[in-house]
């Protein structure tokens, strides 16, 4: 990918490719980071955001319309749609945990060439705790990653196996990055998308997993 791309540039194209995973009717919970702005990508009332502090229904919000008691997960100001729902977040994670949400989308500080992830902790630093994570991974019906398909010292964080502590010992169905769609099938990478601007010999030097060409 051109290096002339910010990186709020690069974050928005991914959120834009994620988007068009999203058909109607579904309900769709979104990580922080990168995930949260796949939603400007997305109009259609039949998809509705959902949060796990206990929100069906999230929108964007304008700076003057902002209530600073409704947050998303990450704490970051949100708007409801008409019909919205509130419910407390043990009624949030029965939800998850019940597989009635349909797509999750997370961030990851890595992934693994069978589709494991790590996105909650770095060894020696401190962390919260693992958050909604463990149970979106388990709970949601299809989870897509969105990350850089590097760390800042250029090395790859898409990986033979995951250094960091894995989220959940259940695989993620895409990963989406600046670079790359990779779905995961049967425990294996396929590369099935180059993002623009961006050359299968790019890809194969910056992924350390294997992976099956899949164009």
């Amino acid at each position: 990918m051109s290096t002339a791309l910010s990186k709020e540039q690069i974050q928005q194209s991914i959120a834009a490719r994620v988007a068009q995973e999203i058909q109607a009717p579904c309900v769709v919970n979104l990580g922080i980071g990168i995930p949260t702005l796949v939603a400007q990508y997305v109009n259609d009332p039949g998809i509705a955001f959902h949060t796990e502090n206990g929100l069906l229904g999230v929108t964007d919000v304008e700076e003057a319309d902002i209530d600073p008691n409704l947050v998303n997960a990450g704490k970051l100001p949100v708007g409801q749609s008409l019909g919205a729902s509130f419910f407390n977040s043990a009624e949030s994670f029965a939800m998850i945990r019940g597989s009635h949400v349909d797509i999750a989308i997370l961030g990851a500080l890595q992934v693994d060439e069978t589709g494991l992830i790590a996105n909650w902790s770095v060894p020696g630093k401190n962390i919260i705790g693992v958050g909604g994570a463990m149970d979106l991974l388990v709970g949601a019906r299809k989870v897509i990653v969105t990350m850089s398909h590097t760390s800042k010292d250029d090395s790859s964080k898409v990986l033979k196996e995951c250094t960091y502590p894995i989220t959940s010992t259940r695989q993620v169905d895409l990963i989406v990055t600046e670079l790359a769609v990779f779905k995961v099938i049967e425990g294996k990478l396929h590369l099935i998308e180059l993002m623009n601007g961006t050359t299968l010999e790019e890809v194969e030097s910056k992924t350390e997993a294997d992976f099956i060409v899949q164009l």
